[in-house]
């Protein structure tokens, strides 16, 4: 039942419910992405975690997200419970065996994970305006403070080097405005203040260093498995945004930096998106270009990116259509929505004279599917009704114990728990802010000591005024004039007076405090 080069996904049945054959994915063509859909409860989050299984048995490495928590059992070898080995009998599978997978866990707040971060700068104005949900001015704004930030070799990292930026760019709004184009200060005012929600969101653990390295989710281990990266998603669903921004960020870094491979015998990368409806939701129409390019595009680059999501019109039709293989779980059709998304997963599939597909999609039962995968040349097989095969490995969470003894022995331990905040745009505005308001103020000085010399009052026939006067004034320099400052230079005195007053109010408030209690 297990062969080479195939991912064993579960056995079809005929309509007569005897049992008729195995069902494969084809490893050569595992980079060709895929789809799993289904009603909630209908066994979406198995059929992933026994995919994930498949591949990395087969030495492919694996991203996922945990969404509810149930999926870390992935890294706990399985137990004989009744239902699983009486589904194991009732497909074949024999010998059953149960097995643990070496699993790396990750987690934005690093709580249940190792953390995993990102730049600003790597980030980019696009998925920094679709995670604030910026209207297009806004994302304008954004678009030029990257633009100021890299002719000034300022290190975007993490918030504050942003809020430092867009400080500067309030202030000086109608200089660059000439240089860069239209600056709002309502717009700059409106992303500071999204700016500040995102923090409260907790999104400043996902901005700072050190980045994740790309090659950290695409390990194997010595025994040629491919380590599964899960990625503890129930407190990010919180903030579905930033869950789908970062997902799309991931994305988008794997299409930039893997090199071209073309069509490999097996994937370098399978990339799990979990809840995929929240990438799309509201998306604007550039993003959903952006993502329909990367999934065309990263095949070639040896990875596949399978969508999990409740319903097939979660996914736009551009997208779809690069989907290959096939899983659909039970819908639903109460309502005139679900009995379109029915029709559509029914038109899909290469259809099966044994059955009606949408007929079919109403009255699976748990953990059975419709499964299409591509075969021969890369065409679709005829969909089959398919009971999914029972996973390897624990089917349930693990425990916070268990889930930490597989942190203290994780190949990336120790490389991303700890914060590290190297000098950036923020830092460096302020020392070279500090640095032009000393010589501001040396220049105030030396300016006040010339106007109190020349008003000075003596008494008469004190000698003062005679004794100067016979060795002559001697010559000051006199100013030539106005001088525009550079974006530099206002930049500097625009940290360092926000740096000032964000110092005095907060001593006002310790005052305040104090009093009030």
């Amino acid at each position: 039942m297990l062969q080479e080069g195939k991912l064993y996904i579960g056995t079809s049945r005929k309509p007569d419910d005897s049992i008729n054959k195995p069902e494969y994915l084809e490893l050569k063509f595992g980079n060709r992405h895929g789809l799993v859909t289904g009603a909630t409860g209908t066994g979406k989050t198995v059929t992933l975690q026994i995919l994930a299984e498949g591949f990395s048995n087969a030495g492919v490495p694996v991203f996922c997200a945990d969404v509810k928590g149930d999926l870390s059992g992935i890294g706990a070898i399985g137990e004989a419970k009744d239902f699983l080995v009486k589904r194991a009998e009732q497909i074949g599978l024999s010998p059953y065996d149960f097995q643990e997978f070496p699993v790396i866990f990750w987690d934005l707040y690093g709580e249940k994970g190792h953390r995993v971060r990102t730049t600003l700068s790597e980030m980019g104005p696009l998925l920094l305006s679709r995670l604030m949900n910026a209207s297009d001015a806004q994302e304008g704004v954004l678009n030029i403070a990257f633009k100021i930030a890299d002719e000034g070799g300022l290190p975007l990292l993490d918030l504050k080097d942003l809020q430092a930026l867009l400080n500067y760019m309030g202030e000086n709004a109608s200089e660059l405005s000439n240089q860069f184009g239209f600056i709002s200060k309502s717009s700059v005012g409106s992303i500071q203040r999204e700016l500040l929600i995102l923090e409260q969101q907790g999104a400043e653990h996902f901005f700072g260093e050190p980045a994740l390295k790309i090659t950290d989710i695409m390990r194997t281990t010595n025994d040629g498995r491919g380590a599964i990266s899960v990625l503890a998603a129930d407190k990010l669903m919180m903030n579905p945004r930033l869950y789908a921004t970062f997902l799309l960020w991931l994305l988008s870094e794997l299409f930039e930096e893997l090199p071209e491979v073309g069509d490999p015998d097996k994937p370098k990368l399978v990339f799990f998106f979990d809840e995929a409806h929240l990438l799309f939701n509201d998306a604007p129409k550039v993003l959903v270009e952006r993502v329909e390019q990367v999934v065309r595009l990263i095949r070639s680059k040896g990875v596949g990116v399978y969508f999990v999501t409740q319903n097939p019109l979660d996914v736009p039709e551009t997208v779809l259509a690069q989907l290959g293989n096939r899983v659909q779980h039970a819908l639903r059709a109460y309502s005139p929505r679900e009995q379109k998304a029915v029709r559509t997963a029914a038109e899909t599939f290469r259809p099966n004279p044994d059955f009606d597909c949408a007929e079919v999609i109403t009255n699976l039962g748990t953990g059975e599917a419709l499964v299409s995968t591509l075969e021969g040349k890369g065409s679709p097989s005829m969909v089959e009704r398919t009971l999914i095969r029972p996973p390897a490995s624990r089917l349930g969470p693990l425990t916070d114990a268990e889930r930490q003894n597989v942190m203290n022995v994780s190949p990336v331990r120790g490389l991303y728990d700890e914060d590290f905040d190297r000098e950036s745009a923020y830092e460096m505005l302020v020392k070279r802010a500090e640095k032009a308001a000393e010589a501001a103020e040396q220049a105030e000085a030396q300016a006040a000591e010339e106007q109190t010399g020349r008003s000075r009052w003596t008494l008469p026939g004190f000698g003062d005024d005679a004794e100067e006067d016979a060795r002559g004034r001697q010559a000051r320099p006199r100013s030539s004039g106005y001088q525009r400052e550079t974006i530099m230079e206002a930049a500097m005195k625009s940290v360092a007076r926000t740096v000032a007053t964000q110092v005095g109010r907060a001593l006002v408030r310790g005052i305040l405090g104090s009093l009030k209690r």
